[in-house]
């Protein structure tokens, strides 16, 4: 090969269901790689066409119609450059998800994927059948392979493509974000090239789609197992891989590496998830209730990132108990972000209801009851505010509360979209002492007063529950690990009565769960999508003692 081969890699943010609109994008990246770049490539994430993930659109007939003509509207409008998109393919009765190469108003090839995922929060096997042959296509004198997504995570796609004559294999993807998620990818793929050496040119697409957010953070590594390229996290765009013959056969020419912070990543994935919910579902902005605790603060703070402050709503609705202390830092926040700010008190109405249920409640004792009512007025507040601004109300419970139930159904779980719903409360914490490495926006009294819902008189967190260090460490084995009490004991050195306790909370609030509105997930076992346990159950954790 006497000249460089260069392939053009689109992290493309695509619109699930949008095939229209993520044909165009496609055609228009064609063009401006072509055009601007003289790539010769241009390689687009799985199922590119639909976005990811489809789901039961996937069963509609005309969802796929539309999609073979999408297709067939990529393969006529583009030109002087190949294409490799992923879409649903339907063959001879069966559906596929399939990787095409399309150039000059041919296809090249088509790939269907091998390994089909039906873990965690994806359901593959629900709408797919698997395929089991190589596809290898000639590019500018180079055997290029492809694959798509599953199949780098088992050793056979890829060693089937090489003993067909691959020479370098492409891997396009819709490859969820959790914490650590690109560490654990770049191990996978460097454990693939040790066993069949060549060249991985891997493609993941971008942005949010409704619980899940996609990172990029697409890369080239060389049959060393070293990254030669790797593209920011987060970000749309085009970024070009190039490769020369040399002494070792295809290699690639080193590009920009960006590196990775984890702290930042979650951060940027819960920015990301927002602005494209709110975005893509056409919300004009957002509204969050800001109390003056940390939840809500960190929760105000990355809707102003994603948004703009111009399109946020905080609003504080203090009662009695609400501090000074929560008055000030909340409008400090607020003033720090530059959005908009409005304080509605709860008392006159919270005692109308109250008034409303004396009868009712006569003879009975004050308890979580009148408390309750305190969390549901501030959410009827908050959802008049949505209906007339035409704003989705953000929630600002975090992991460790849905998880043990701390929060009031129809009250501050009131809302459209939870942000911090998959962050456990000691790493709120940390990103929001990341966000204020940014720019001083929370308050540092938020960051270091004890946790409080401010519904009675001297209320904190622990009142009601064990301190979060010990909590969170229990429900990460719990919940994301599925260990017994016992191991839990052993591994934490907390009581078996407070873990049985905060596994007893647990399993009763999934009722709670299930109401709760979608969040961005962050980890590798959220609620909803990843665990799914039943409401009613008559199952025990067996007691040892």
């Amino acid at each position: 090969m006497a000249r460089e081969l260069v392939l053009a890699l689109a992290q493309m943010n695509c619109l699930v269901g949008d095939i229209s609109g993520n044909v165009d994008k496609i055609i228009e990246l064609a063009a401006t790689a072509r055009r601007e770049h003289g790539a010769d490539l241009l390689v687009c994430p799985e199922l590119a066409i639909t976005g990811y993930p489809p789901e039961d659109l996937l069963l509609r007939p005309e969802f796929i119609e539309r999609c073979e003509k999408g297709l067939e509207r990529i393969r006529r409008a583009v030109g002087g450059i190949g294409v490799v998109v992923g879409f649903p393919h339907l063959s001879k009765g069966e559906l596929y998800n399939t990787a095409a190469v399309l150039r000059d108003g041919e296809t090249l090839a088509l790939y269907h994927k091998h390994l089909l995922p039906n873990y965690s929060v994806f359901d593959e096997k629900r709408y797919f059948r698997a395929g089991n042959r190589p596809a290898v296509f000639e590019l500018a004198g180079v055997q290029v392979g492809l694959t798509v997504c599953e199949d780098i995570w088992g050793p056979a796609p890829m060693a089937q493509a090489v003993r067909a004559g691959a020479q370098l294999v492409v891997n396009i993807n819709a490859s969820p974000f959790h914490f650590d998620k690109q560490n654990h990818r770049e191990t996978v793929i460097r454990e693939r090239i040790a066993v069949t050496p060549a060249p991985v040119v891997y493609v993941n697409m971008v942005g949010g789609q409704d619980e899940l957010v996609f990172d990029g953070g697409s890369l080239v590594m060389d049959v060393q197992g070293r990254i030669t390229q790797r593209a920011p996290a987060f970000e749309e765009g085009l970024y070009l891989a190039r490769f020369r013959h040399g002494r070792s056969g295809l290699e690639p020419i080193s590009g920009e590496v960006s590196q990775i912070d984890p702290i930042a990543s979650v951060y940027q994935a819960l920015v990301t998830g927002v602005r494209d919910y709110i975005g893509k579902n056409r919300f004009a902005g957002a509204i969050v209730g800001l109390s003056g605790g940390i939840d809500s603060a960190l929760t105000l703070a990355v809707a102003a990132d994603a948004l703009g402050p111009q399109r946020v709503m905080a609003v504080m609705m203090p009662s009695p108990y609400t501090s000074g202390m929560s008055h000030e830092d909340a409008q400090a926040e607020a003033q720090a972000l530059g959005v908009h700010y409005s304080t509605i008190s709860i008392t006159d109405t919270v005692n109308s209801i109250e008034a409303a249920l004396a009868q009712e409640f006569r003879g009975a004792a004050r308890d979580t009851t009148e408390e309750n009512i305190q969390a549901r007025v501030r959410g009827v507040l908050l959802m008049a505010l949505s209906n007339k601004t035409g704003k989705l109300v953000l929630t600002t419970g975090n992991k460790t509360e849905m998880a043990v139930g701390y929060a009031t159904l129809y009250g501050d779980m009131a809302g459209g979209f939870a942000v911090i719903k998959d962050v456990p409360k000691l790493l709120v914490y940390k990103l929001s002492r990341y966000r204020n490495s940014l720019s001083p926006v929370i308050p540092e009294r938020v960051l270091t007063r004890p946790p409080t819902a401010e519904l009675r008189d001297n209320q904190t967190d622990q009142d009601s529950l064990p301190p979060y260090d010990v909590l969170d460490a229990i429900l990460e084995l719990y919940v994301e690990q599925d260990r017994s009490a016992e191991d839990i004991a052993r591994s934490t050195g907390a009581s078996l009565k407070t873990i049985r306790e905060v596994i007893g909370m647990v399993t009763r609030n999934e009722y709670k769960r299930r109401q709760a509105a979608p969040g961005v997930r962050i980890s590798q076992r959220a609620f909803g999508r990843d665990r799914r346990y039943p409401i009613t159950s008559g199952f025990k954790e067996p007691r040892a003692d």
